[in-house]
């Protein structure tokens, strides 16, 4: 070889050698990335191969600014895997075009439900009308009375779930700040809001006598951080994710972190378990779902469900179909909420919407958070954002705002439930919306009024709205066998049972009549009421027969006037509603329905 050709190679000489001490720096931010990023060490999750580019591209441009090879290749080696895992290899393992079927089938097999049969009608007591906003207002402002604790600290975010038999919004007190977090090592105890009175407002510091110290969170920072913590005691090379501060029966608090895989290259996201850690000590146990304590009530990530949810009803037909065409393409609604039925369990619950629709729906979800069992409940309605508006026009001249829509069984119909609220996010109404119809709206300043509003503006439809309803009407005279009242949220609710009726409890207020405050024992009672297999029952009317009230000719010629209004006012309504879905019919069924009218005429 010629010595033209030998000054043609690159020169590798001490120089180069020496300048591979870069990689130490270069190591040393890697690991400050990796420190700082957390990702997960393993094939599907992107995050450390970013990394690696990052320091390949730095690598490459001192190597280019000092002339040395060696230094470079390495710098080209890293950029090479970083790019590989980043950008080429998601290409074949991940993307829909290659594995619509794969992502069609995540959520699993399952039939259509109906949801009279799976979800019983709801106990008015246990109605959520607190939602997330509330509760932290609630909360913020129990925390602000204690100046010493509020300077440093604040409330974490708050989940609901069930305690007990009742409904709470739990919400761990945490750091508030780099510098709080340095001065003090642990924060004292949580916050619990009850979900279906705002005034019910507990701060928890100990449990049979035992101090609460909360030292490992998601916002605390170093080695207190919960998911540096998990990371560096085995947890680096799988997936987790939720953080979800959960109470048990005894009111111990936990950290509960979802295990998770990809399943489809970097997609596809699988629960395949639950840890539960103790915030205080940071001790922890890994439990396949199967498995884990009772009280964990959310172990399905919301994102991972919604995502598989939306990945059903994009490729039932393909891939293609998905992007063009869309013929039967679904996807969720904008919202999600979580639920609970008489069973006990909690499912996330989402709308389900055709391609291209905005305020109807197909039909609705439920998932349940623990096991992913889905039910499918195939019922056309409205949206949670539409049933909003349906609720807040009812009080348009208040200008209220709804909260999102939970759903509920109520007599037997698929039911939005919210809060509607002030400018100052006070509750001021509650309102209840049809699934099936959101013109059908109930609204009143307490839960026993909306639902008697509502089940009035059900009454006048027939049952029109739902022919699979369980629900049956009663009017009974019977004798009363235990009489009680109760004062919940400033109103004073009246339980009832009947010497005939031995297992169901019935409950109603002064404004169904003013004869229920002075009934008693022994009296004698005529009442109506709407059957669902509800334990507990709200009732239509009554009429306590041992006492007569006298009601002048002129005050039954006021209230048949006004019952004429009302009704006037409901079949304006029912007018408008009806025109809405002709003109959302298509112009084959709008012929079809002029048809079927002229031919009744006739």
């Amino acid at each position: 070889m010629s010595a033209a050709n030998n000054s043609r190679l690159p020169h590798v000489g001490l120089g180069s050698i020496l300048s591979l001490l870069w990689l130490l720096p270069i190591a040393g931010l890697g690991y400050l990335l990796y420190y700082l990023m957390l990702p997960t060490l393993a094939f599907g999750f992107s995050g450390a191969y970013f990394i690696l580019l990052l320091c390949g591209v730095l690598t490459a441009l001192i190597s280019a600014k000092m002339h040395r090879v060696m230094l470079g290749v390495f710098g080209g080696i890293f950029m090479v895997v970083g790019i590989f895992g980043t950008v080429i290899m998601p290409i074949p393992t991940t993307w829909a075009i290659f594995h619509a079927d794969e992502y069609h089938q995540l959520l699993g097999e399952f039939e259509p439900s109906t949801f009279s049969e799976d979800i019983s009608p709801v106990d008015p007591s246990q109605i959520r009308i607190v939602d997330e906003e509330v509760a932290k207002r609630v909360g913020d402002k129990l925390l602000g009375s204690d100046p010493a604790l509020g300077s440093r600290a604040r409330i974490g975010e708050f989940r609901i779930q069930q305690v007990r038999g009742e409904l709470f919004w739990v919400a761990p007190i945490e750091h508030d700040g780099f510098g709080k977090w340095w001065n003090h090592d642990s924060t004292p105890g949580y916050v619990m809001v009850s979900a279906t009175n705002d005034r019910d407002v507990e701060y928890i510091t100990q449990v049979d006598g035992q101090a609460i110290n909360i030292r490992y969170q998601p916002s605390a920072y170093f080695g207190d951080n919960l998911k540096r913590h998990l990371r560096f005691n085995g947890y680096a090379s799988t997936g987790i994710t939720d953080f979800t501060f959960e109470i048990d029966d005894e009111g111990n608090p936990f950290w509960v972190v979802t295990v998770y895989e990809k399943t489809v290259g970097y997609s596809g996201g699988e629960a395949t378990g639950v840890l539960v850690v103790n915030p205080e000590t940071g001790e922890f146990l890994e439990y396949e779902i199967d498995q884990a304590p009772a009280w964990i009530d959310r172990i399905q990530p919301e994102n991972i469900v919604r995502d598989q949810i939306n990945d059903w009803g994009s490729y039932g037909k393909g891939w293609l179909n998905s992007w063009w065409g869309k013929t039967g393409v679904l996807k969720a609604t904008k919202g999600t909420s979580l639920v609970y039925g008489d069973d006990g369990n909690s499912y996330w619950y989402t709308g389900i919407s055709s391609s291209g629709s905005d305020d109807s729906t197909v039909g609705f979800m439920l998932v349940n958070t623990r096991t992913k069992e889905v039910h499918w409940y195939q019922q056309t309605g409205a949206t949670e954002t539409a049933a909003q508006g349906s609720a807040e026009g009812e009080v348009q001249e208040k200008g209220y705002d709804a909260s999102f829509p939970v759903l509920y069984n109520v007599v037997g119909i698929p039911t939005y439930v919210m809060a509607l609220k002030d400018d100052a996010g006070l509750i001021k109404s509650i309102a209840m919306v049809s699934v099936e119809d959101f013109s059908v709206v109930g609204v009143g300043t307490t839960l026993q009024d909306a639902l008697r509003a509502y089940r009035s503006r059900l009454a006048s439809r027939g049952n029109a709205l739902s022919p699979d309803s369980v629900v049956e009407g009663f009017t009974i005279t019977d004798t009363v066998a235990r009489f009680a009242s109760d004062v919940t949220g400033g109103q004073t609710y009246y339980y009832i049972t009947l010497e005939s009726v031995s297992d169901k409890m019935f409950i109603t207020s002064s404004t169904v009549s003013p004869e229920v405050p002075i009934t008693q024992v022994g009296d004698t009672v005529l009442i109506s009421f709407s059957d669902g297999g509800s334990g507990v029952i709200d009732l239509d009317s009554f009429d306590n027969v041992g006492v007569q009230l006298t009601v002048t000719d002129d005050q039954l010629a006021v209230e048949a006037r006004f019952d004429r209004a009302v009704q006037s006012q409901e079949t304006a309504r029912d007018l408008q509603s009806a025109e809405q879905k002709f003109e959302e019919l298509s112009e084959e069924d709008r012929l079809r329905v002029l048809e079927l009218l002229e031919t009744e005429r006739e």
